[in-house]
């Protein structure tokens, strides 16, 4: 599993809405700002996560971004997934894919359904406050 620079800058994204959050609407340009991202290619991303009610957007002088949700509501998992599409480590168990022909005799599918599970448990084990905030008790994660 390789997760790709969209991926990654969504949650740099999610944590800086949820550093930064004041109730208010975020300017995209001060995000690409804070994260070095270009504002082109944050937009993209932000329409991804808008599309899936992670963010909320408004247009407009005082406009931006900002949560629909508290941080401890979304979890890492759920982020990368709009994104990503499957954190699956081999494409026969990506929730896209058709079912390899070879399945019912694969001695090697019950290891990859294992590790599939082991990412998504691990990665749906951590919230966005615990990367935001890691002092209230989160985990030590760094991304």
């Amino acid at each position: 599993m390789l997760v790709s620079t969209k991926g990654r800058y969504a949650l740099r994204v999610m944590i800086d809405l949820a550093e930064n959050s004041t109730g208010g609407f975020i300017p995209l340009k001060d995000i690409a700002g804070r994260q070095d991202i270009s504002e082109k290619y944050l937009e993209n991303i932000i329409s991804m996560l808008t599309k899936a009610g992670m963010l909320e957007g408004l247009r407009g002088k005082g406009g931006g971004y900002k949560l629909t949700q508290t941080p401890e509501h979304y979890t890492v998992g759920s982020i990368l997934k709009v994104t990503e599409g499957s954190l699956a480590p081999v494409s026969c168990l990506a929730e896209d894919s058709n079912s390899c022909k070879n399945a019912s005799d694969c001695k090697t599918l019950p290891m990859w359904k294992r590790l599939d599970k082991m990412i998504d448990d691990f990665f749906e084990g951590i919230t966005l406050a615990d990367i935001a905030f890691p002092n209230h008790g989160g985990g030590d994660y760094v991304i």
